[in-house]
């Protein structure tokens, strides 16, 4: 971001306690760290980063992305910086444009930093900040549960507009509760295997391949279909059509996940989403 100074990542990042309005609303402040970090109030086992470039974010993620779901690169360990500048232009983005918003797990974290550490991989500055973060939050004990978001701040370049951030932080806040409610994910693993049909599997594997993912990464797969089903409903984002499907197929599988869905806040805004579709048709 033009006019601001390099990063000086702390020590210790203060976290604010946050609904997805509040967090929507943010802007990180000009004097100070580049990024703010949120407990999700409705799920606080969420956190949710918010940066004040992009640059920043692909620093401090680019390379966990690449270790967890992106296609063409290897899942059993961690690219170095050649490695990794490598893989961002062999799918023609750069540092900013890798991923607009980011999602994960503490396991693979946990496993992402462990497998750094064994191979003696350099990290950058960003990427020891949210190891800090996450040893703060106690993410690399046995069997920690969490859940890490992240997006940038509006205007970090001209495609991240106010609606096109709240669209990427919904979409986000889902892979959250994913990752953080097992109950949920259960569900969402049925809901990949035995609601949707193979060839609506099939085409939604290639959709997200499109899109850079690893399609044969069941997790990944199945966590992202239903964000993007459920819980996108921004057409430059998403649409029906670019899985094969109509629109009356989408509402019909909408409607059976709402019914069958865990209760919680998630449940509720798929219900609100659903009532207010209903009432503009």
């Amino acid at each position: 971001m033009q006019g601001r100074p390099s990063p000086a990542w702390p020590r210790d990042f203060q976290i604010e306690i946050a609904d997805e309005q509040r967090i929507r609303d943010h802007r990180v402040p000009a004097a100070g760290p580049s990024l703010s970090v949120f407990r999700f109030a409705p799920n606080p086992r969420v956190l949710v980063l918010v940066f004040a470039s992009l640059r920043e974010q692909g620093n401090m993620l680019n390379r966990a992305a690449a270790f967890v779901e992106k296609a063409n690169q290897p899942h059993d360990r961690v690219l170095t910086d050649p490695e990794l500048d490598a893989a961002i232009r062999a799918g023609g983005d750069t540092v900013e444009t890798f991923y607009y918003g980011h999602d994960y797990g503490a396991p693979d974290l946990t496993r992402f930093f462990a497998l750094a550490d064994r191979a003696s991989v350099r990290l950058t500055e960003e990427e020891e900040a949210l190891r800090r973060l996450l040893a703060r939050e106690r993410w690399f004990e046995p069997n920690a549960i969490g859940g890490l978001l992240s997006i940038p701040q509006i205007g970090a370049d001209s495609h991240v507009t106010p609606d096109a951030r709240a669209a990427i932080l919904h979409h986000e806040l889902s892979h959250g509760e994913y990752f953080t409610n097992p109950a949920y994910a259960a569900f969402v693993r049925k809901f990949w295997n035995q609601t949707l049909t193979a060839g609506e599997r099939d085409r939604m594997r290639r959709f997200l391949l499109s899109l850079g993912y690893e399609p044969g990464l069941e997790h990944v797969v199945e966590n992202e279909a239903q964000a993007y089903l459920m819980f996108t409903e921004s057409a430059d984002f998403f649409t029906p059509e670019m899985v094969g499907m109509t629109k009356a197929r989408l509402t019909e599988l909408r409607n059976t996940f709402y019914r069958a869905m865990p209760a919680g806040w998630l449940r509720d805004d798929l219900g609100g989403a659903i009532a207010a579709a209903t009432k503009r048709h």
